[in-house]
């Protein structure tokens, strides 16, 4: 194997360590920079033996890294990555790609132009769970997809709500949450072409939201619903029956079903349920649970990093498909406010 890629993380906090778990983890990769103002990820730094930097702009150029984690917070990812792309440094951010659309589609563009990779931060799609859960869709064996349901139910405690930004627009669930399970359904669907949503305060009385239900019109004709709360005390979101961050307990339940004329999948678990004998609900039901090798998405998501950088592989999530599944959450938060169907 060639020498590891040199990677910076850019923000220390929870998701920004994780990512440099993964870079340290990861034998294709090194970690060269902590780029974050905070004492905090100084004394990281300091910690892992790699430099500190306060900005992108103040790191030597003898030692730029060859490409970004952006993991900074969501209001911050459009001038970040404008600085990676300014220095010509391939950049991961994480979702979501900006707070609105129209920085989103801006962030995009100017890469595309300059020919610079950027990749989004939309890990699961890296699950080998849902790499064969889409294989299974696309080999025909659910038949044509008809139905989708899927579950978003948790509960986030008093004092998650104690930084004020958490209680402000756009921290919702739909925008912190949803926005992964809408990656996914889009991935393993379709693209959605126009939602139907409501939703409500009343539990906590914040300014945004604390849950949602959704309709989802696929582009294939195939329709799903969707339920968002984060006031529920309840074992089905895909945070805790896929197993994929330990922070969560895991249950042994599902949080997403996708049905189609020849069967239907439930996830996590990758029950294919079909009828074997005749497609008649006269007729016995029988399922069989799909085999995968487990692996850390998050990791998949770094050697996927390293293998664009060095133009081996194409994104899995490309910033393309970051700003597609984004404009979708904007239509839900459209719909919502207006009480009509919006097109996304």
């Amino acid at each position: 194997m060639s020498r590891p890629v040199r990677l910076a993380v850019a923000g220390a906090g929870l998701i920004g360590r994780r990512h440099i778990e993964q870079i340290i983890a990861c034998p294709e990769a090194v970690l060269t920079a902590v780029i974050d103002p905070a004492p905090a990820a100084r004394e990281l730094a300091q910690a892992l033996g790699v430099r500190w930097s306060p900005s992108l702009d103040d790191l030597p150029a003898e030692d730029r890294p060859e490409g970004v984690v952006i993991a900074t917070p969501n209001r911050m990812h459009v001038a970040n990555g404008m600085a990676c792309l300014a220095a010509g440094l391939p950049a991961l951010i994480e979702k979501p790609l900006a707070d609105d659309v129209a920085a989103a589609q801006a962030l995009v563009e100017a890469f595309e132009r300059a020919g610079v990779p950027l990749l989004t931060g939309h890990h699961r799609r890296h699950n080998p769970m849902i790499q064969r859960a889409k294989a299974e869709i696309e080999n025909g064996r659910l038949g044509r997809i008809v139905a989708v349901s899927g579950l978003f139910w948790l509960i986030k405690p008093d004092d998650y709500f104690d930084a004020a930004w958490r209680r402000e627009p756009g921290a919702g669930p739909v925008l912190i949450n949803l926005i992964h399970d809408i990656d996914l359904l889009r991935h393993l669907c379709g693209d959605i072409v126009a939602v139907q949503a409501a939703q409500s305060n009343r539990v906590r009385g914040h300014a945004v939201e604390d849950t949602a239900a959704i309709i989802l019109h696929f582009a294939s004709g195939a329709l799903g619903t969707f339920s968002v709360s984060d006031t529920v005390q309840a074992p089905w979101s895909y945070e805790f029956t896929s197993g994929e961050n330990p922070a969560y307990s895991r249950t042994q339940e599902s949080c997403y079903q996708i049905g189609g004329t020849k069967g239907s999948l439930a996830i996590p678990q990758l029950d294919l349920w079909r009828h074997p004998d005749a497609a008649s609900w006269w007729a016995p039901i029988a399922s069989e649970r799909l085999s995968y090798r487990m692996q850390d998405p998050l990791a998949l998501q770094i050697a996927n990093f390293c293998a664009v950088i060095r133009g081996t592989a194409a994104p899995v999530v490309s910033g393309r498909e970051g700003l597609t599944t984004l404009r979708v959450i904007a239509a839900i938060k459209r719909a919502a406010a207006s009480g009509i169907c919006e097109p996304v």
